[in-house]
Formats: C-alpha cells, structure tokens, sequence
C-alpha cells in the first residue's frame, strides 16, 4: 500500500504521524526482523514496506510454523499416513508441503484416510467416532497453538479416549532466536518479537535472551499501526544506542503471559532439542510430551522409520528463513515454485514468505 493509501489504515492519523516520526529519524542502515508469519503478511498486505525510508529493511524469519517444521519430520508425517488403520489429521497448510518422496495431498489421492480440521478438538471428536482406528494429530507450531494440543491430550487421557495420540514437532521461540544471534551472515540490528506468541509466553519470557545480547526488541501487535509503533520504537532505540525490551501490543500482552496457557504446558510436554528447516538442531527448543501421557504419543506408538531426507534441488527456504536471502534470490521463486505448484514450505504456508512475496511484491 504506497502512502497516499494510508487512509486506509484503521487509525489513518496516527499511522501518518508513526511514518513522519520514522522517515524524520536518521540512523545508519539498519535491518529489523520480524520473527513471525503473521507479521510477515500484514507488513505485505498493508505496504508498510513501501511507507518506510531506504535505509530501514524489514526482513522475515522463521515465524512460520510449516515453513520451520523439518524435512525429516514433513516425512514422518507422510510415514505415518502409510500405516494402515491410521486416521492422520492436521491443520490444512500441511497438505501440500512437499516431502522427500510425496506429500500428505499425495498420499490422500492414493487412498489414506488423511483428514484438514481446524482444532484439536475435532480430532479428537473423530478419535471418539473411530474407535476401532488410530487417530493421530500432527502437532506443529508455536507456543500458540501449543496448549491446546496439550489440552486435547489431557482430555483424552481423562475421558479414557485411548485411540487418540499426538506427533509433536512443536518449536519454541526464544531458543530460535539465540541461534539466529550465531549464525553467519545473519546481520540484525532489532527484532519484531511475535504477538501471539508472546500472549501466551509473556514479555519476560525474553528477557534472558535480551540481557545476553542487548539488542533492541518490541513486542507487535497486528494492526498496521501497531508494527509501524514497533518500527518507530526500535529505530529510536538504535538511534540513542539505548536498547531495551519493550512491549508495543499491552492490550493483549502481559509481562508474565497466560498462566494457565503455560501450566499445561508444563503438564504436559517437556522441552527437548528439536531440528528447524534452515537452521538445523537448537537444544531444548522443541516439545516432546511427557511419559505420563506416553499413551498419547505417537512417537512412542508407533515405529517410524525414515530415510535420510532429501530437500528439494535448488529451493532456499531455509537461507530464506535465516533472513540470508530473500525470494527473488531464488532461482525457482516464481518461475518453477509458485503457490499452485510449490516447490519448498514457504511458497506452500500462508504466512511463508515466499507466498507473502508472490501475492504481494511481485
């Protein structure tokens, strides 16, 4: 959205007042990452890019769920959907991610009962319509979504629903982020920390991450107004050398974030190292559910073997997701991978980047 559009925005005054702020304020080059998908397309969709100075650059990281879910794990997934009496059911963004030999769309075509729905307790409701199948839920994402696949495994503990267990390949985001602090060329000057996220984690969940590396960080809400009050807020933290961490999303963030959210969370997983598309391992930055309800694990029920896996020739995802590169970069991006026929995850997501760019940039 250029800014003779920025009428259009919710709070149109205080959007053009937060662009004024910005392009008044002078600082070096600086590079902001937005370390959620979510983010990713409403910074496309509402063309803040476009309202911004040149010397400010936005860029994604892996904050997209199906984007950062490894090519081992996308072939475990597919594994499983081979095992006979298995019910698989996920969230749809899935379907289409492209495995080392096929994918879960594939496999539904050829026959297996692979079912998209929009929660767990769907899931778990066809756990209880099946009773003679195994229904297994492909647990990814965040710390968002994952107290409620902690929820429905507690449920079906207590109500004795034994036909339902979860995989879980579920990432965490502050680890991620003390790894993109490592990597080699990777140049980060703020971070956009995640909304959503952070509603269940809360604000101090960072903090041991910002006294280690004291970089200027702002939680964001997802209003265009909101991630421009970010970027204001960042850019005169780089500008005063005065880095902090600060929260821009106060209506629905708390410092200590959602008790209850977090309790059974801890009832229910335990953290374990886990492996991200373009990053590969980060220690304790995975859930993996405990052995009280090893009953509904599907890692422990059933014997998954998987191949050494094969990521596909020439996608770039992962330098993508490292903010390494960008889309265009890729050879593939537009050309051979686009979003009818994906290559790699992030053409595949909604909120992947390469999706973002092709609906929005190109």
């Amino acid at each position: 959205m250029p800014l003779k559009h920025i009428e259009e925005f919710r709070d149109a005054k205080l959007a053009q007042n937060l662009v004024a702020k910005i392009n008044a304020t002078k600082t070096r080059h600086i590079r902001l990452m937005e370390v959620c998908g979510t983010h990713t397309v409403s910074i496309f969709r509402s063309g803040i890019r476009s309202v911004l100075p040149p010397t400010i650059s936005l860029l994604s990281g892996p904050g997209c769920p199906v984007c950062v879910t490894d090519q081992r794990e996308i072939d475990a997934f597919i594994e499983l959907a081979r095992i006979d009496d298995v019910i698989l059911t996920t969230f749809g963004d899935l379907m289409r991610v492209p495995g080392s030999t096929s994918s879960l769309q594939k496999q539904r075509a050829d026959g297996k009962d692979i079912r998209v729905v929009y929660s767990t307790v769907d899931a778990l409701e066809i756990a209880r319509k099946n009773p003679a199948k195994q229904v297994v839920f492909l647990g990814i994402g965040f710390e968002t979504t994952a107290p409620t696949i902690a929820a429905a495994i507690v449920s079906a503990a207590r109500t004795k629903v034994t036909n339902f267990s979860v995989i879980s390949a579920h990432k965490l985001v502050p680890p991620a982020l003390e790894t993109l602090m490592t990597l080699e060329d990777v140049r980060l000057d703020g971070f956009i920390l995640p909304g959503h996220v952070s509603v269940i984690i809360g604000v101090n969940a960072y903090q041991p991450f910002f006294d280690r590396y004291q970089i200027p960080c702002v939680v964001a809400g997802f209003e265009p107004t909101d991630i421009l009050q970010t970027i204001s807020m960042l850019v005169e933290q780089i500008k005063t050398g005065r880095p902090r961490l600060e929260n821009a999303y106060q209506r629905a963030v708390t410092p200590e974030g959602n008790p209850t959210a977090r309790k059974i969370l801890d009832e229910v997983f335990e953290l374990a190292d886990a492996s991200w598309r373009g990053i590969g391992v980060i220690a304790n930055s995975g859930l993996k559910i405990r052995e009280a309800f090893a009953a509904h694990d599907a890692q422990r029920l059933f014997d998954i073997q998987v191949p050494e896996p094969q990521i596909p020739k020439g996608c770039i995802c992962g330098d993508i997701l490292t903010a390494k590169k960008i889309p265009p970069d890729c050879k593939l991006y537009a050309t051979t991978c686009t979003p009818t026929d994906p290559v790699g995850p992030c053409m595949v997501s909604t909120e992947g980047t390469c999706a973002a760019y092709y609906k929005y940039h190109v």
